[in-house]
């Protein structure tokens, strides 16, 4: 009989217990894409119950790309987009820019496939007069026209089409195609499949493309601390997966198929070596800003100087002052948190925690 009360006061205790904890826990809708780096880290979360460490519930909701994501953003309160998007949501829908995601410099490039590959390699200028294919008002077109000018090239020195990427690697692969500007996983696709060779990235054009992680101002403002705590998890997350290659890899792969991706070892390798994320510490220093501009004001600057370039702003529209949609704020709250920032270091567990 004992055992049977004490059974039942047990069971009762932790259902009161539980209920607590799903009472106490803090509502926050993710907006994300699906199959990308970037958003990678909201599995491992998910995978690891960190969300629920930290007092979050979350949902997420995936979008194709990023120009709905932004159009839709009443519908989620963070989330993960592009750095053109990003600019375009600050404009027209309250998006503030907290943090940046990943560095995106080195798989946004042009690509040239054919026998005058090894040419255009040795003597870039030599593309003068030629067709580059490229999916326009992207990241990609904007790494392409810092890599002309690092040829030493102007816009009207080639003619540009544009393409959608999938049709890019298929011209490419077809032999169709010469130079295609494009963006990963499908740089690893052509590099594999139809031999495409690299010449020029916008990293080695000397311009930063990031992902940013975004909020919607009216959101972040009234829960501060839910958007500090997103920050911790999604920062612990990016640690992990540096930290543990071979565990990530197969979470990868598990993420990658489940949008339709499909990529090879190699490739999924080259993901973690050419998009390298920011710790803590690092995403202090690149939005700290003092007698001048921050790293990320003048990054984000050249971004909204493009997209007023290609149309995405319009041309009467003056280009957003940085001080009105990024913000260091969110950052600060978890670097002034004990629990948070030993939280976004993943100091408080080992190596596979």
């Amino acid at each position: 009989m004992n055992k049977i009360i004490n059974w039942v006061v047990a069971v009762l205790l932790m259902l009161t217990t539980l209920g607590v904890s799903a009472k106490e826990l803090q509502e926050v809708r993710i907006g994300s894409q699906p199959a990308l780096f970037s958003t990678l880290p909201f599995l491992v979360a998910e995978e690891k119950g960190w969300w629920k460490d930290v007092g979050l519930k979350v949902t997420i909701t995936n979008f194709p790309a990023g120009a709905p994501q932004i159009a839709a953003s009443r519908s989620w309160d963070v989330g993960i987009v592009g750095s053109v998007p990003a600019v375009l949501g600050a404009v027209r829908f309250g998006l503030h820019t907290i943090a940046l995601a990943e560095d995106q410099s080195a798989v946004n490039a042009l690509y040239v496939h054919g026998p005058n590959s090894d040419n255009y390699i040795k003597n870039p200028a030599s593309i003068k007069g030629k067709t580059i294919y490229l999916t326009g008002n992207s990241t990609v077109d904007l790494a392409a026209r810092y890599c002309l000018k690092k040829f030493g090239l102007k816009k009207g020195d080639v003619t540009i089409r544009s393409m959608d990427q999938a049709q890019i690697v298929s011209a490419m692969s077809s032999g169709s195609v010469e130079i295609g500007a494009l963006w990963a996983p499908n740089t690893y696709t052509v590099e594999e499949k139809a031999g495409a060779k690299l010449l020029c990235s916008g990293k080695d054009a000397g311009v930063l493309i990031p992902g940013n992680v975004v909020v919607r101002a009216e959101w972040g403002n009234a829960h501060p601390q839910r958007v500090a705590a997103f920050l911790a998890v999604y920062l612990r997350a990016q640690r992990w997966l540096e930290a543990n290659r071979k565990d990530a890899l197969a979470l990868m792969k598990k993420y990658y198929a489940t949008g339709g991706v499909s990529i090879s070892e190699a490739a999924m390798n080259k993901e973690f070596d050419r998009r390298p994320t920011f710790d803590l510490s690092q995403q202090l220093a690149l939005f700290k800003r003092g007698s001048q501009a921050s790293r990320v004001d003048t990054n984000m600057n050249t971004i909204a100087s493009f997209s007023k370039e290609v149309g995405a702003l319009r041309a009467d529209e003056p280009l957003p002052d940085p001080k009105t949609y990024i913000t260091d704020k969110y950052l600060k709250l978890v670097n002034d948190n004990p629990k948070l920032k030993s939280f976004a270091d993943l100091a408080s567990s080992g190596k596979g925690q």
